[in-house]
C-alpha cells in the first residue's frame, strides 16, 4: 500500500469513526425532540416509535399552559401540579445575577494576576481546584451552614455559591484574553496622560470586551444547567428548571415523559444558541487560554 493510498485510508477512516461518534452523540437529543411530539400512547410503545405518525404539540402546551385534554371518562392531561414559568423566572434570575457577580470579580482578579502577578501559578491552579471538587463533596456540610444561617430554599443562597464555584472558571478564561493584550497598548495611554482607571475602563476593557462576553456566557451555561446544588440546597420556592425537569418523573405527575421531554426542548434551547454564539470561544475556554486564537 502506498503512502499516498494510507493518507486517503486514516483520511475516511477518520470521518467514518467521526461520523459514526456525530450519531451516538446526537441520538439523544433527536430521542428528546422526538418524545416531546408525541401523544401518550407512543411513549411506552414497544417496539418504540421513533416518529410518530401523528405528531402533536399537547405536550408543550400541557407544561407551557393551562391546556386541558378532556376525554370520556377524566381527563387525560390533567392541571400540572410543577410550575415551569416560575422555575424559568428563578432560572434566569439566579444565573443572571451569579454570572454577572462571577465575571465582575474575575474580571478584577484577572486583570491583577496577568499585570501584577497577586497570585502564584501555584495559587492559580489551587483556586482552579475549587472547581474541580465534586459537587456531592460539599453539599452536606454546605446545606448545614445554609440551614443556620437561614439561607436553604433562598435565592440569595443559590447565588452565593454558583458565583463562588464558577469564580475560577471566570478567572482563568478572562486572563487568557488579557495575557493577549500588550502591555505596551496601557503603558501608552498612561504616559498620554490617561489615569490607571481611565486606562482600564477605556482601553483595557473594550479590547477584551469579546472575551469577557463570551466568558460570561460560557460561566451563563454552566449555572443554567447546574442540578446537584440546586436540588439539595432549594425545597420549594426557588425550584430552578433541571430541578423541575426532574420532578415529572415521580410519584406526583408519575412518568409523563411527553411533558418532560417538551420541557427539557425549552430549557435546552438557550444554551444551544449561547453555545454557537459562542462556539469560536469555547477550545479556549475549555483549554484555559492554552489554545490561541
Amino acid at each position: 500500500m502506498s503512502r499516498n493510498t494510507k493518507r486517503i485510508f486514516a483520511r475516511y477512516s477518520k470521518y467514518a469513526t467521526l461520523s459514526v461518534w456525530a450519531i451516538i452523540v446526537a441520538f439523544p437529543m433527536y430521542w428528546v425532540v422526538a418524545t416531546s411530539f408525541k401523544p401518550d400512547r407512543d411513549w411506552f410503545a414497544w417496539p418504540p416509535v421513533y416518529w410518530s405518525e401523528e405528531p402533536t404539540l399537547e405536550n408543550y402546551a400541557a407544561v407551557w399552559t393551562d391546556y386541558k385534554k378532556e376525554w370520556a371518562g377524566g381527563s387525560q392531561y390533567s392541571h400540572s401540579m410543577q410550575k415551569p414559568w416560575k422555575a424559568l423566572r428563578n432560572s434566569l434570575f439566579i444565573s443572571l445575577i451569579s454570572t454577572f457577580f462571577a465575571v465582575g470579580f474575575g474580571t478584577i482578579l484577572a486583570y491583577g494576576v496577568s499585570r501584577y502577578q497577586i497570585l502564584s501559578e501555584v495559587r492559580m491552579f489551587q483556586l482552579l481546584m475549587l472547581r474541580m471538587v465534586p459537587p456531592i463533596v460539599i453539599v452536606a456540610p454546605l446545606s448545614l451552614y445554609y440551614s443556620a444561617l437561614h439561607l436553604l430554599d433562598t435565592i440569595t443562597g443559590l447565588v452565593i455559591i454558583y458565583s463562588i464555584t464558577t469564580l475560577p472558571y471566570a478567572v482563568w478564561m478572562i486572563k487568557s484574553f488579557i495575557d493577549e493584550l500588550p502591555l505596551e497598548i496601557e503603558q501608552a495611554a498612561m504616559i498620554l496622560g490617561a489615569s490607571r482607571l481611565k486606562t482600564l475602563w477605556e482601553i483595557v476593557f473594550p479590547l477584551v470586551r469579546s472575551g469577557i462576553v463570551a466568558t460570561f456566557l460560557f460561566i451563563l451555561i454552566l449555572t443554567w444547567s447546574e442540578y446537584l446544588l440546586a436540588l439539595i440546597l432549594s425545597k420549594t420556592e426557588v425550584a430552578t428548571l433541571p430541578v423541575e425537569l426532574s420532578k415529572y418523573e415521580g410519584s406526583v405527575e408519575g412518568r409523563v415523559y411527553g411533558r418532560q421531554a417538551a420541557l427539557a426542548v425549552g430549557i435546552t434551547l438557550p444554551l444551544i444558541a449561547i453555545g454557537i454564539f459562542i462556539r469560536k470561544h469555547l477550545a479556549r475556554g475549555f483549554s484555559f487560554g492554552m489554545v490561541k486564537r
